[in-house]
């Protein structure tokens, strides 16, 4: 189904978000993707009530729910969410992302993350991206490397994921350092005042 509603594209994908009719697509990538994520995601429910659940979730002021789509089929490549939004003067969130084994290594994550940084900084005018990486999660931490992600430290037993308490790093970017490295030429820099005054609009 193609895509008429996106955000933000690049050359190959665009970012938009996710919506009811996107559950029996997102069901079959997660299940053709179990064996990949599990070591890093755990297992998880896939019937209609949590992904209603997310739906409203994602529908509050404090999280963003995002797919990445192939630009000319509409086909859902990646998600990403950016969770714990806070306002006022901090103007942060906490990003988190799947990629799917059918199209996994092809660079659609890079391109589609690198929107979604562009989105945060823009049109929600954010300051602060943060992500939180199990450290043996190479490819991971690899694709935060490429955007511009720095290393702040490490959060022993951050989360709990398939019966243990794991550590992770915590990496993060701020809008200033998006733009030292060139991804925010469309956007123009907003203070802490003017965002606080001036709250993005949300979807319709």
């Amino acid at each position: 189904m193609a895509i008429t509603s996106h955000l933000l594209q690049g050359p190959r994908v665009v970012i938009r978000h996710v919506r009811r009719q996107d559950y029996d697509e997102l069901t079959a990538l997660a299940q053709d993707s179990a064996e990949m994520l599990r070591r890093w995601l755990g297992a998880r429910e896939k019937t209609v009530e949590p992904f209603k659940s997310y739906l409203e979730r994602s529908g509050q002021p404090s999280h963003e729910g995002l797919v990445i789509c192939l630009r000319g089929s509409g086909a859902i490549v990646g998600g990403v969410n950016i969770n714990n939004i806070a306002r006022g003067t901090l103007q942060s969130g906490t990003l988190g992302y799947t990629s799917y084994a059918s199209t996994t290594g092809r660079g659609y994550m890079t391109e589609g993350l690198g929107l979604v940084v562009q989105f945060a900084f823009g049109p929600l005018a954010l300051h602060r991206l943060e992500a939180n990486i199990q450290p043996d999660n190479t490819s991971s931490l690899n694709l935060v490397r490429r955007l511009g992600f720095q290393r702040e430290g490490y959060s022993t037993a951050f989360q709990y994921v398939n019966g243990e308490w794991r550590d992770h790093e915590r990496w993060a970017i701020t809008a200033e350092m998006a733009r030292t490295a060139g991804q925010l030429t469309n956007f123009p820099h907003s203070s802490a005042s003017e965002k606080e005054g001036s709250p993005p609009a949300r979807r319709p």
